[in-house]
């Protein structure tokens, strides 16, 4: 044998994997392209309607929104942070392509869960399934972000509509994960007493597991939204509009001041969602023993409200009981109620005073 051969055995000797990516995806792409594209019909469809509203909607009502909703699902404190972030976002001059890059991340995490989150389950009720979907979620995370590019471009080409897609897939992994975790940690003492009493098991899936994993499933699409807008910054090399856009024009420009004002927007935006999408995994101890619904805005009016209530309550029973002259007749059904105190004044003196 040669020493050359030895030295270098590679040299000679290699395996075509180029020429057969190449020819399967030229195949699999004049065969399949169509039904691809059809598949991205709905997806522009929200990208749209979501991109259109952002963008149209006045910036002051954009910003009170997001407010609120951070204020319902959070704290007051993060609301008055929301308010703060996204107003420097409209200081620096990138509203626009912020409002872009929001429709995107949301559309994009909207996809990641609607596939997501049923696999996720379907993986914790079977072990054969999961020893299949765990080495291909290993293999999704640790491919490199540009190589995902590669496959969406031949069958959904380019544009926001193809980044929505790269990033729900990109970042969808997380959530398959944390959802499988949070479902085989429940208590099975919950599960064995759920199938005591002979509930069904999906009504015990919606009653007992899904909310005791709540707090595990949160933190995946935690997760998979920070992923997302690590991603639009990639994705922007596909003609995706928003901050990552503004990053890489100005990076190609040789602009820094440009590409630093886009990523200052993309950090403003990874604290506010960050933020938000954390109060979703929040338990009731958390929260100060309190519902997500008896907190912030709606917690605020149902207070108000009952109060209302109450006070109009009294008034009318006060109202009522002048015109009666002290009788305890209700005007509604005309029946007389008779308590403890007119129970002793009707009985007279008692015998034993």
């Amino acid at each position: 044998m040669d020493a050359s051969a030895l030295m270098d055995p590679f040299a000679s000797v290699h395996l075509p994997v180029a020429d057969i990516a190449n020819d399967f995806i030229g195949w699999f792409t004049s065969n399949f392209r169509g039904v691809f594209q059809v598949a991205k019909a709905p997806v522009a469809w929200g990208l749209d309607l979501t991109e259109h509203g952002l963008r149209r909607a006045p910036q002051t009502v954009v910003i009170l929104s997001l407010a609120l909703f951070a204020w319902q699902v959070v704290s007051l404190r993060a609301a008055a942070m929301t308010v703060c972030a996204m107003t420097a976002i409209g200081l620096i001059g990138v509203w626009d392509e912020a409002m872009t890059t929001l429709a995107v991340l949301v559309n994009s995490v909207v996809l990641a869960t609607i596939l997501g989150l049923p696999l996720g389950i379907v993986c914790s009720r079977s072990e054969r399934l999961w020893s299949i979907a765990r080495p291909c979620l290993d293999f999704m995370q640790t491919i490199p972000s540009f190589t995902c590019l590669v496959p969406v471009i031949f069958l959904f080409g380019i544009g926001n509509v193809s980044g929505v897609i790269v990033t729900a897939f990109y970042s969808m992994p997380p959530l398959v994960r944390l959802t499988n975790l949070g479902l085989r940690e429940v208590d099975p003492q919950l599960v064995e007493a759920a199938d005591a009493f002979g509930v069904l098991p999906r009504k015990r899936l919606w009653s007992i597991d899904l909310p005791l994993a709540r707090p595990t499933i949160m933190a995946g699409m935690n997760q998979t939204v920070m992923l997302s807008l690590a991603m639009s910054v990639v994705a922007s090399m596909i003609s995706v509009a928003g901050l990552g856009q503004v990053v890489l024009t100005g990076i190609s420009q040789l602009d820094l001041g440009r590409a630093i004002v886009g990523g200052l927007g993309i950090v403003l935006m990874a604290i506010t969602v960050d933020r938000i999408t954390q109060g979703f995994g929040y338990t009731r101890r958390d929260r100060e023993n309190k519902e997500l619904w008896e907190q912030g805005p709606i917690g605020w009016l149902r207070r108000v409200r009952g109060l209302s209530g109450t006070s109009k309550w009294r008034n009318y029973n006060a109202k009522t009981s002048l015109d009666d002259g002290g009788s305890n007749t209700c005007h509604a059904c005309g029946s007389s109620r008779v308590y403890p105190a007119d129970r002793l004044r009707s009985a007279g003196p008692s015998n034993h005073l």
